[in-house]
């Protein structure tokens, strides 16, 4: 795992290596930049931090060139097949292997198959190759997002990296705040793709490459999407088929020259990745999980049972408050953007603890999307019966579920009952969003100031959810457009960049089996009887691993990956709650109204209401506002 970065346009080798610097947390192994002027009258920059984990030798460092200087590239993640088209590559007689790098083989690739590559590559990827024959610049990023890729176009100049934090490095782009971006992430809780939260710089498309020739963009257009492709097959076939895929893809991201280990919380999802990574070694695997005090937050006892079940080699940390609200001020600032997905800091003290004993992880990310998971696909069901009640028992539910008294506790009874009735208050595509997200479009409209309510071009800040929707065809069923909604918008922009940003701020590569394309294809050829059975989720995974694993941890409810926020919100964090969001640190932008945020605060404190989502999301705001402004 890597940091890339790079232009071709305007810019000199200064910016290149100021660029590359920012990155050096993702590689702490080695960095390396190539700069000239080009043929082409436009100037290319390639750089790389390396975190070296497949030849660790010098010879695979970045940029990388092909044998006669035509070819360079810079790489960012992994090619889980790359010996088997190595030795395709090698049967042709063409090429001669200087490494034993996948990024050797993904360089000739593109030298053999053009933009026709990405059939053949299986992996997580972020990557740019320069051409020095045509001047052509290639920007991809993998089908499912794992690895991030931004880039800006200013007039005839193309720069991107892996960061945000890199590309403000260069002279032509700007640190100005998109306003559409800024009430997308009001919303979200981060700033979705293909926005970010500069107007100068976007995200490229999981699944899609650019094309940069001669001062401007040639094609932008995806290599793979996601379809659903039912297909009649049986429980048992496909049982035996999800096995088979599971092993293999969890077998393939075993590979690596460095130390290797699994995240283990004791949910289902980590608890599979750990019996298939265990089932795959012949020695017993590391596997890791934290735990805290506060035990509605706790998950260490079913680690612990599930690694004694496997016979791994388990690690385990137990932390206190104290511990997360020391890593507070350093995480927002580590952040390019305002993430408020607070489950970011044990996942960030996760990986610090991980990364002592290993530099490869593998995690379980992608199950509850694939499979709907998530107690909010459950509540689908409530929700249609709720939707053809009277508009008067609507009233009266909202009344009920303001009665049900404040709880600090993790997703507790007032908090779920609040954010369901929320997400009735636009149109259904975007309900699942309301309830996942932190400020509604009525919140927003109190909350935002005048100016930047007239700068928006999407009011309602959930606009992405209507264009991703149009990509389906009319035919796809409401759940199948559910779960393309998670795909392209929670598991892109809030899990997988959680993850990324926690463990390669630790010099951490994790790895998802589960978002293996073979197996998002076959999850989503699968009926939805296979998925969601009555009340419960990922009913063909809980099947398959029956008996695997203990049983308790199949049987038992899901439980997030969070903290005691709500409670810290009126003691711990109070303090840092005041000073951020006092009338004078909002004025330093004017972008909020004081006095909302004022009743917010007042509200939270008093115990009349649970306030968290909502002001941990203009906290971190804050925060970041004040390190990168």
């Amino acid at each position: 795992m890597c940091g890339i970065a790079g232009f071709s346009g305007r810019g000199t080798e200064d910016d290149l290596l100021r660029m590359i610097r920012q990155l050096k947390h993702r590689g702490p192994d080695f960095q390396g930049g190539w700069w000239q002027p080009g043929r082409f009258d436009a100037a290319v920059g390639l750089g790389h931090a390396r975190l070296s984990i497949i030849d660790l030798s010098s010879g695979a460092n970045q940029p990388f060139f092909n044998a006669d200087q035509t070819i360079g590239i810079v790489f960012n993640g992994e090619i889980y097949n790359y010996l088997s088209l190595k030795e395709e590559l090698q049967q042709s007689g063409k090429y001669t292997f200087r490494t034993t790098s996948d990024t050797e083989v993904l360089l000739y690739l593109y030298e053999e198959y053009g933009e026709d590559l990405f059939g053949k590559i299986n992996g997580m990827f972020a990557f740019a190759i320069y051409d020095f024959r045509t001047g052509k610049t290639l920007l991809a990023r993998d089908r499912m997002g794992k690895k991030p890729l931004h880039y800006s176009i200013k007039g005839d100049t193309l720069i991107y990296g892996s960061e945000p934090k890199s590309l403000l490095q260069h002279p032509l782009v700007s640190k100005t705040i998109s306003p559409d971006a800024l009430n997308a992430y009001l919303t979200f809780e981060y700033v979705p793709t293909p926005y970010s939260i500069y107007q100068d710089i976007q995200k490229l498309e999981p699944g899609h490459y650019l094309l940069f020739e001669k001062g401007q963009v040639t094609a932008r257009k995806p290599f793979w999407t996601v379809q659903f492709n039912h297909q009649p097959i049986t429980f048992e076939t496909a049982l035996n088929r999800f096995d088979e895929l599971l092993n293999d893809a969890t077998a393939s991201r075993l590979v690596a020259d460095v130390p290797l280990g699994v995240f283990l919380s004791g949910g289902l999802d980590s608890s599979t990745i750990a019996y298939y990574a265990q089932k795959n070694s012949d020695r017993p695997i590391q596997t890791f999980s934290i735990g805290f005090k506060e035990k509605s937050y706790d998950e260490a006892d079913y680690a612990r049972a599930v690694a004694k079940h496997l016979g791994t080699d388990h690690h385990e940390k137990v932390l206190t408050a104290r511990d997360s609200l020391d890593l507070l001020p350093g995480i927002a600032t580590e952040l390019d953007e305002p993430f408020a997905d607070a489950s970011i800091i044990p996942t960030y003290l996760l990986s610090q603890f991980t990364r002592e004993q290993v530099t490869v992880a593998l995690g379980g990310d992608g199950s509850d999307e694939l499979l709907a998971g998530y107690p909010t696909f459950t509540s689908d069901y409530v929700r249609g019966v709720y939707g053809r009640m009277p508009k008067l028992m609507h009233s009266l539910a909202n009344r009920v579920a303001e009665l049900i008294p404040v709880s600090d506790n993790n997703i507790s009874l007032d908090f779920k009952a609040k954010q369901f009735l929320k997400g009735f208050q636009e149109k259904p595509a975007y309900t699942h969003t309301l309830w996942l997200g932190s400020f509604s479009p009525a919140q927003k409209r109190s909350l935002l100031s005048a100016d930047v309510l007239a700068r928006l071009t999407d009011r309602t800040g959930l606009g992405l959810i209507d264009k991703h929707l149009a990509n389906l065809p009319a035919s796809t069923s409401a759940f199948d457009q559910t779960s393309y909604i998670y795909y392209m918008t929670y598991l892109l922009d809030d899990i997988l960049v959680k993850v990324d940003r926690a463990s390669m701020y630790n010099s951490l590569e994790v790895r998802a089996p589960f978002l293996d394309y073979r197996i998002v294809d076959f999850a989503n050829s699968l009926p939805e009887s296979f998925k969601r059975k009555g009340l419960s989720g990922k009913y063909i995974l809980k099947a398959l691993m029956r008996n695997k694993i203990p049983n308790e941890i199949i049987d038992r409810p899901k439980k997030g990956f969070g903290i005691p926020l709500s409670q810290w919100l009126r003691n711990e964090l109070k303090p840092l709650c005041n000073e951020l969001l006092s009338d004078a640190s909002l004025q330093q932008h004017g972008l909020f109204d004081p006095a909302y945020v004022r009743q917010l605060q007042q509200e939270h404190y008093a115990g009349k209401q649970n306030h968290r989502k909502l002001l941990w999301t203009l906290m971190v705001f804050q925060q970041w506002y004040q390190h990168y402004h």
